[in-house]
Parts: C-alpha cells; structure tokens; sequence
C-alpha cells in the first residue's frame, strides 16, 4: 500500500483480525514497505481509539490485541476507496506523463506562448531540444519550415520518430554537445528540459553556437521554488516544497534564472513573461505532481514525519484544493 497516513496503516494492518502493537507494526511493514516510528504507531492508535475505529480485543497473555469496529472497517474501506481514487500510486510511464503534461491546463496556459515567440515562418530550421516523445514537433512544422527533434533517450527519439513526418525528423544527441555546424539554426526551443540537464550555461552556449546570427531561442522552464500548495498548516506545505526543490528536481530555480543565463551566453533576451497556471483539482493535479509518490520520498528523506504526511495526504484528498507553480516563457535572440 502506498500511502503515509499511519491511522489508515493501521486500519489496513487490522484488517485481518485483532493484533497488539508489535504485529501492527509487522504488518504495516509488510503492506507499505517500511515500519512506523513507536511515536506515530501508538500516537495513530490513540487517535483511533479516540474515534471509536478500534478497540480491545480478547486478551493473550500479555498481549492486548486490539481490532477493528463496525465504524473502522467502513473508515478502512472509505479511505482506500479515497485513496485508489485521488492519488496515482505507480510511477506513470514516461512517454504517458510528458503526454498528459502537455494536455493538462497548465501545458495550454505557456506553451502557445512558446510556440508565438519562436515566430517560426518557411525556410527556418527549427530545432527541439529535449524534444521527448515528439508531443509538440508537428505543431512547429510551419508550410517550408525543417523542423528537427532532439533527445538522448532512446525510448524517446524511437517514439517520436513513430509520431512524426517529414518535414520533421528525429535524432538522438546530448544538448550539451550538439552534432550541428556553427550557423545552421534558425530556431531552438526548450520546453522544461534545463530544469534536468547537468550544465544549464552549457546547453545555453551551445544553443547560440548553432543559430544563426538573427536567430532565436525561446525557453519555458518552472520555478519549482514557487511551487504553493494550500494547507491549513504552512510549515508542512513549505516543508514539501522544499523536498522538491532540495531533493527531486536538479535545477530547481532554472525558471528565474533563464535571462541571466542568456545574458551570460551572449543572447539579447527580450522578453520575459511569467505563466502561473492554478490547479483546483486534486486528481488533475496529481497527474502532474504525484503527490503521493513524492510525500513518501519526502518521509523518507526527513523533511516530512509520517503525521504530517498523513495530514498532508487527508486534506489534499478531501478538502477544496489549490495548488500554483510560476513558469517562465524567456525569449532570447542570437545577435
């Protein structure tokens, strides 16, 4: 079972009959993959008992077993249901998530933005770094425009090969070594590709290095620190946004640093716009976000405890939802 909230742990652990502290702790390890804390197990239980979803079973020895009452199995069978429902447990495919990312609302909100400032007209060259399963390639294949995709997975140019045409093509190569000639670009476009990529000034030299003089890159990257997820506890939405910034995405900040870094490269940057999409649905969220996958890394890492995750993971769930990420939409032009 996928999931951080202890009191629901326990629920499931129960779920096959009475058992004393030490055996809920087995079976939590069995069903999750990792133990409570003697602190969230017995503070989980205490808070059960509270709400009358468990109480004590017939004594062995020792041991006082506890068990599920009428109210615990149906709270037992409401939160799985919640949960199976809301949040996406497996990593989705990567092919599928980029997909989805440029079908959901906050891919609309930037990306005609994007595709408006590369300004791309017949006889350009356009090139596609880090072009994916090739999602946005036929959209720049203007009437007399070469349009050309790159990426260095191989799982990725094989798909996006399958997807596309002439005039586009695909091939597979390191955006921080181009395999183009000096001059030979008319247009070269990122779409939240430097956030991941170990040298972000490299791939920028390299991308003024192919245009040609009166050439243009345009960039769309996020500010993962701006990431605002509302909960009624700031500390613990503050605390996950650190997790990603800190201990998911490389280049967390590459958003606000993308006219510095054009500057730096040579690029005259003339335009910066900032895009906020705001997410008010959970599940569409999730889609992009993964809240569930990433607050149990976050546990594991210690930047959440496993309360603070199950508060976190309950309201997201099922109080109203708002979630805000700032990405910017940078043009910058080859002199």
């Amino acid at each position: 079972m996928q999931t951080n909230d202890a009191q629901l742990l326990v629920l499931s652990a129960l779920a096959g009959g009475p058992l004393h502290g030490y055996a809920i702790n087995a079976a939590i390890a069995r069903l999750s993959g990792h133990r409570l804390g003697p602190g969230s197990l017995y503070g989980a239980m205490n808070r059960l008992r509270a709400k009358g979803l468990i109480e004590p079973a017939e004594p062995h020895g020792r041991r006082n077993p506890v068990r599920l009452t009428t109210a615990g199995q149906a709270e037992l069978r409401r939160g799985v249901a919640a949960m199976s429902q809301v949040f996406e447990a497996v990593t989705p495919d990567r092919v599928d998530y980029l997909d989805r990312a440029a079908r959901s609302s906050a891919g609309h909100s930037y990306k005609p933005l994007l595709r408006d400032a590369l300004d791309i007209r017949g006889g350009h060259t356009v090139l596609d770094l880090g072009c994916g399963p090739g999602t946005d390639l036929a959209a720049m294949a203007v009437p007399g425009a070469r349009v050309i995709g790159l990426d260095n997975d191989p799982v990725m140019t094989a798909t996006a090969t399958e997807r596309t045409r002439p005039p586009v093509e695909v091939v597979r190569g390191d955006v921080h070594d181009l395999p183009f000639g000096d001059a030979t670009i008319d247009r070269v476009r990122t779409d939240r590709v430097l956030q991941h990529v170990a040298d972000p000034a490299r791939v920028l030299a390299e991308a003024r290095r192919v245009l040609r003089p009166g050439g243009r890159l345009v960039m769309a990257e996020p500010d993962w620190h701006t990431l605002a997820v509302d909960h009624p506890v700031a500390t613990i939405s503050a605390a996950y946004t650190r997790f990603i910034t800190e201990r998911v995405v490389r280049n967390a900040g590459i958003g606000r640093a993308l006219a510095r870094l054009a500057a730096d490269a040579g690029f005259t940057v003339p335009h910066v716009v900032p895009v906020t999409p705001v997410f008010r649905e959970v599940v569409e969220a999730d889609r992009i976000f993964g809240f569930q996958r990433n607050t149990a890394r976050a546990v594991a890492a210690g930047h959440l405890t496993p309360e603070q995750a199950e508060r976190w993971l309950r309201h997201l769930s099922e109080e109203p939802f708002l979630a805000t990420v700032t990405q910017f939409v940078v043009t910058a032009d080859r002199t």
